[in-house]
């Protein structure tokens, strides 16, 4: 019987190829990147041979969101998903490419690299061999035992953060903590523990809620995927104004994310609001008749109806308006003129025409019998039966059976 912790890449020699090593060297369809990654980019231009020796830059992917962009000095025959070793400060890390070709140079523009942030370009030393990918392995098996010590390790110093994920370098010469914190940690204490304790080298990166939500990933009330771990790669600043805007109610068990933060997608159809508004009457503005004053309730944005009340607190009776029927009666106001009712006669015929058009309920209608038109067709008009008169036997069959009987005897 086989062993069963016996290493997969035992089997392969030193002298294999490398293209042989990568595991995930799988060519997906019409360059489209394998969605084991997060924020995967869809590579418009695979099919353009041109544009993928346009520039030796290649964009390689590690744990969850860290992309990096390293340069192919090597000239090796690079596609997406490979798994390939590239220089590290120290020693060398292992990720997966996500994007080749021209592509990348537009990703490094939208996403502001700067050499000299990055301590220079770096670079691709060679596709992933299974030396590499067992030393990756092993420092990625370390990652939550040491995610739980240095919680625990935080704890005991006191210190008010909470470290949501590590992350190993490929060689598991270093290691990465990521700690959320609401306000400034003095971490120097906590860097020598955690060196001494794991061995290795250690850096501290500071994220947001959003951006710990985008490293774990999850479902989204919407059912998709979160948008934070699947497409978005910055984070747009989002207030109660947008719910404001598109006439939300101001609930925030319903209009935060599992950050505990709004949600992102608040900001998607906000410009579209904003800019149908422009064309709608303020809903401050009340409107006066002779009979009495009316108060805005509610709006519907894209359709332009507004629907207005006497009461301002208990919308009672109230009556939908369009538009241009607003905006006459606030120019008739303007003049010292009131009109004699809110609504015309057209409006309000329409009004109750339309009023069960969506009704789901509308088989359920109490006003459903009133349309006699509909009823009489539909009805069908059943024929009175004759009622059968009772059966009267005559005389002569009572003495044809009298006599019957006689003869029986």
């Amino acid at each position: 019987m086989e062993n069963k912790d016996k290493s997969i890449y035992d089997d392969f020699s030193d002298t294999s190829s490398e293209e042989s090593f990568s595991i995930r060297n799988i060519k997906c369809c019409h360059g489209c990147t394998p969605h084991i990654n997060k924020l995967h980019t869809y590579d418009w231009l695979y099919n353009y041979p041109e544009m993928q020796s346009v520039t030796k830059m290649v964009e390689v992917q590690f744990k969850n969101t860290r992309k990096g962009y390293y340069i192919n000095s090597n000239n090796i025959n690079l596609n997406i998903g490979d798994m390939v070793a590239v220089e590290a400060n120290p020693g060398h890390d292992i990720g997966t490419v996500s994007l080749t070709g021209k592509l990348v140079e537009l990703q490094m523009k939208k996403n502001n690299f700067r050499e000299e942030n990055n301590d220079g370009l770096k670079r691709v030393y060679r596709i992933a061999r299974p030396t590499d990918l067992e030393k990756y392995n092993q420092a990625k098996a370390r990652e939550y035992p040491t995610m739980i010590r240095s919680r625990q390790i935080a704890e005991d110093l006191g210190l008010e953060m909470k470290i949501g994920d590590v992350e190993y370098q490929g060689d598991g010469s270093k290691a990465i903590f990521y700690y959320i914190a609401d306000e400034r940690v003095d971490f120097r204490q906590l860097i020598k523990v955690l060196a001494a304790e794991f061995k290795v080298k250690i850096e501290m990166k500071q994220i947001g809620a959003r951006q710990e939500a985008g490293r774990i990933g999850g479902i989204g009330p919407c059912g998709r995927e979160l948008c934070c771990s699947s497409w978005m790669t910055n984070f747009v600043s989002v207030s109660t104004s947008c719910a404001r805007c598109q006439d939300l109610s101001i609930n925030p068990q319903k209009l935060a994310g599992q950050c505990g933060k709004l949600k992102c997608c608040l900001n998607y159809e906000v410009d579209a609001y904003v800019e149908a508004q422009k064309n709608l009457p303020s809903p401050e503005i009340v409107l006066q008749t002779k009979d009495a004053d009316y108060y805005h309730v509610k709006t519907d944005i894209f359709l332009g109806r507004l629907t207005y009340s006497i009461d301002k607190e208990n919308p009672i009776n109230s009556i939908t308006l369009s538009k241009e029927r607003v905006f006459e009666i606030i120019n008739m106001n303007k003049k010292g003129e009131k009109p004699l009712k809110l609504e015309l006669d057209d409006e309000a015929s329409e009004q109750r025409e339309t009023l069960y058009m969506n009704d789901l309920l509308k088989d359920q209608n109490i006003n459903r019998f009133d349309d006699e038109s509909a009823s009489s067709t539909n009805v069908k008009k059943k024929k009175k039966k004759k009622k059968r008169k009772p059966f009267k036997k005559s005389n002569k069959s009572k003495t044809k059976n009298s006599s019957n009987n006689s003869d029986n005897r």
